[in-house]
């Protein structure tokens, strides 16, 4: 950089020892080749991307040429006030401020930027789609980094030195994170469940703890569930993030499979008893023809020979009436069909009748 100033100086010297003249053509023509950047970007490269499927290189492109421009101008008033040979506070002084605007024209580029890739991923889909309750914090994150590089480059162009600031920033948030810490697990855990997804909002999930119900909201905080009660368990990411988590509507498919115990006498005809409970979970109108429902003997039990009907159904909320509905189809059908559904029994063997004590054996 030091190379490209020397090497302007030296073009400018061509027009004469007129020093305000040399400066002054040093402006007009950084100003000229600002304006044809800005042409090239404005007419050319928006040309070409506007071809493309997305909007995001054409808001970058609309977005990137004022600055560009605006930065050739600031670099030609540069040149021309070393050109000019000032002294050392003036010089000082405008080159400083004139660094400082590049630096809030950059600074705000950022920010419009910022804006725009959050948008175009929170548009994405599939792995790439970013979460709509991520967007407020890398909003907020990366503006505060934003900011805080704005400011550092600011203080270096006054040559204010930053190191007692750092090093100060560094001991406040080291407090900070001590002081913060189950409130900061909870929001990396948010992050994390939001990145990996384990769930989503509407997902059926059971809890190590044994609550079950239906997520209504992932925040960076806390995850939000519906039990089948109507009662609303509010669980911090922090304790969720680190727990066993069932998701019933997980796995390539959201359809979930109920199963119905059933015992029968022994002696049953077990043909009559797989077609009869196959017809039940036929007949029912929601219950899944695929997967098909499947009648399994599972046991010899003590009491009955042991099935068991599997069938699948749509969405994890219908479980509880599904149960229902099935159960009462399969007594009715057993009724209907002489199926005998047996209840437990024992069989108890007397050997002799103990003799009170103090009675007399009555003579033979």
């Amino acid at each position: 950089m030091q190379d490209f100033f020397q090497q302007t100086q030296t073009w400018a010297q061509l027009l004469g020892p007129n020093i305000y003249l040399q400066a002054t053509a040093i402006a007009v023509a950084f100003i000229i080749a600002g304006k044809i950047a800005d042409l090239l970007i404005s007419r050319v490269i928006a040309g070409i991307v506007s071809r493309s499927q997305t909007d995001f290189d054409d808001n970058l492109v609309s977005l990137l040429h004022r600055p560009v421009f605006v930065t050739f101008v600031l670099v030609g008033l540069a040149l021309a006030t070393v050109r000019l040979e000032l002294g050392e506070s003036p010089a000082f002084l405008t080159l400083g401020v004139l660094k400082t605007i590049a630096i809030v024209i950059w600074y705000s580029f950022s920010r419009s930027l910022i804006q725009i890739i959050l948008s175009a991923l929170s548009r994405g889909t599939g792995a790439s789609k970013l979460h709509e309750s991520m967007l407020p914090l890398l909003n907020n994150v990366f503006r505060v980094i934003a900011l805080a590089l704005a400011v550092y480059f600011a203080f270096l162009s006054w040559q204010v030195d930053v190191t007692a600031w750092l090093a100060s920033a560094g001991i406040v948030g080291l407090a900070l994170s001590f002081a913060a810490k189950d409130t900061l697990s909870n929001l990396f855990a948010g992050a994390s469940i939001i990145a990996d997804a384990p769930y989503k909002t509407g997902d059926f999930i059971t809890l190590d703890s044994g609550e079950r119900g239906m997520v209504t909201y992932i925040g960076l905080r806390s995850t939000r569930i519906l039990t089948r009660d109507d009662i609303e368990i509010t669980v911090p990411n922090g304790i969720i993030g680190n727990a066993k988590i069932i998701n019933e509507a997980g796995g390539p498919s959201a359809k979930h499979r109920i199963r119905i115990p059933i015992g029968v006498a022994y002696g049953s005809d077990i043909d009559k008893v797989i077609a009869v409970l196959r017809a039940i979970a036929d007949d029912h109108d929601e219950v899944c023809d695929l997967p098909e429902p499947r009648v399994r003997f599972r046991h010899f039990g003590e009491s009955s020979l042991d099935f068991e009907l599997l069938c699948w159904i749509d969405r994890p909320v219908d479980r509880g009436r599904m149960i229902h509905e099935l159960n009462c189809a399969v007594y009715k059908s057993f009724q209907t069909e002489s199926i005998e559904i047996p209840f437990p029994q024992r069989d108890l063997h007397v050997k002799s009748i103990p003799t009170p004590a103090g009675d007399v054996p009555a003579p033979s």
